[in-house]
């Protein structure tokens, strides 16, 4: 009978990592059980750590949510009339705890539930890959928590109140009848760098392919720092990371999976294993016959420099009948292909180095950011410019990060932990800056919105879970 328990049990994690990341949980965190012969061997625990990660792939995480919505949410992207108008009651800031990422909260709190059930395991388990077990456990377990308080809470620089603001629950324990209360932000991001410090100490220099290894902890851990405002010790950490930025040769070949260049942790996305067709989140069709979801906004393509190689590898010129759009490449295909099936790309060189350039302006040391800043420069342009000081620094390097991560989850943390409003532009859907704009051009400075409301399933489960102020 253990026998078959243990064999139903690996096949369940295998079942988790090969499901469509468009599949939805019906159930919410904290209702799976575990029996204590899941986990024996070293590779149970593989298959165990498999099962968290296959979770990433949820449509609520990076099988579709964190892929497009920090740009939805901002100033990236306008909505397509040519479209379905997906997300576009999140484009349109109507969200409220009846129209709710709840599929992205489920996600973040499975993920951290089967994390947890592998750290509880482990510690009867006397393997040389103990410390790499736990390890890549909080190291995803802190990764889940800090999208969930990214996206629930404020972030540490948002606001002179945001520490003493409603983060997330930190939840530490495999117990599916719990229900948490939501800690501080200050108290949510203090636990997550608990665990990615901890991380750090145990894990591999370097772990499989789809795996974290030492410098996706280290890259993480210089945006947690950032946000957080702790400058040197997001120097630190972007400093740990080793390899180099993708070159230009190579950028374009890293949307089309051609290269890895510049790629700390990436996930293979291909028959017959995965093969999701992620890319529907922006489009479908081919470029000449483009169903576009959501087009590159006018104000985005014109900041792209024509000698910046990005604006070939994260755009292009598609086309439906007679509507031109400015189609976004990223995640559109490998060459020959526009079916939106690619590698899902989570962390890269790229950000160690602008953590840097931004951690080093804050700390006062302009040369040692603008150094940091044209490692990324000289690696997209031809004629890259340099030499700003003071504003005019700070104000490249921001530029800099939204033109690097364009379409690549982070542009409205970047906008809400600056404390900068959001101005969309009025410039249509339509390539040439004609068509139909967004519906909503702005959102203000201090506005609830920044932050996405609990939705009223989980509020109804758990009597104490809170609602975020203004729901």
């Amino acid at each position: 009978m253990k026998k078959n328990i243990k064999f139903i049990t690996i096949i369940v994690f295998f079942i988790g990592l090969f499901v469509s990341c468009n599949d939805e949980l019906d159930q919410l965190p904290f209702d799976e059980f575990s029996t204590d012969d899941a986990f024996t061997t070293a590779q149970d625990f593989e298959n165990g750590l498999r099962g968290v990660y296959s979770t990433l792939l949820r449509g609520g995480l990076y099988g579709d949510n964190i892929l497009s919505v920090p740009d939805v949410l901002s100033d990236n992207v306008t909505l397509s009339q040519g479209g379905r108008f997906t997300k576009r009651i999140l484009h349109d800031y109507e969200y409220n705890a009846n129209q709710a990422l709840r599929s992205t909260y489920v996600a973040g709190y499975e993920l951290i539930f089967r994390a947890n059930q592998v750290l509880f395991y482990v510690e009867d388990f006397e393997g040389e890959s103990k410390d790499n077990i736990i390890a890549e456990a909080k190291a995803l377990r802190a990764f889940a928590h800090f999208n969930m308080v990214t996206i629930f809470g404020k972030i540490p620089t948002q606001a002179s109140d945001a520490n003493s603001s409603l983060g997330v629950a930190y939840v530490v324990e495999a117990d599916p009848n719990i229900e948490p209360l939501r800690l501080t932000v200050g108290e949510s991001y203090n636990m997550i760098i608990d665990d990615l410090e901890d991380a750090k100490s145990k894990i591999n220099q370097t772990n499989p392919v789809g795996r974290m290894g030492i410098d996706a902890v280290n890259i993480l851990l210089s945006r947690v720092y950032l946000y957080m405002g702790q400058w040197q010790n997001a120097v630190d950490a972007a400093n740990a990371v080793s390899g180099n930025v993708a070159s230009r040769d190579n950028i374009v070949g890293v949307w089309e999976d051609t290269s890895q260049d510049g790629l700390v942790f990436y996930i293979p996305n291909a028959d017959p294993i995965l093969g999701n067709s992620i890319g529907v989140t922006w489009s479908q069709g081919s470029m000449t016959a483009l169903i576009p979801e959501y087009v590159t906004s006018f104000q985005l393509f014109n900041l792209f420099d024509d000698d910046d190689i990005r604006k070939e590898a994260y755009t292009f010129a598609g086309a439906s009948g007679p509507n031109q759009y400015n189609g976004i490449k990223k995640l559109f295909g490998r060459p020959d292909q526009a079916n939106g099936e690619v590698d899902y790309k989570i962390l890269r060189v790229a950000e160690a180095f602008m953590n840097k350039a931004e951690a080093h302006f804050n700390l006062g040391n302009e040369t040692a950011a603008i150094q940091a800043l044209d490692q990324i420069r000289t690696n997209r342009y031809t004629a890259p410019p340099s030499g700003e000081t003071g504003n005019a620094l700070r104000d490249a390097i921001r530029l800099e990060r939204r033109l690097e991560f364009a379409f690549e989850y982070q542009r409205f943390f970047d906008l809400k932990r600056w404390g900068l409003s959001i101005s969309r532009t009025i410039a249509g859907d339509q390539a040439d800056g004609s068509g139909t704009p967004s519906n909503v051009l702005s959102l203000p400075v201090g506005s609830n919105k920044f932050q996405l409301p609990m939705d009223q399933e989980s509020l109804d489960r758990n009597s104490n879970l809170q609602q975020n102020p203004g729901y």
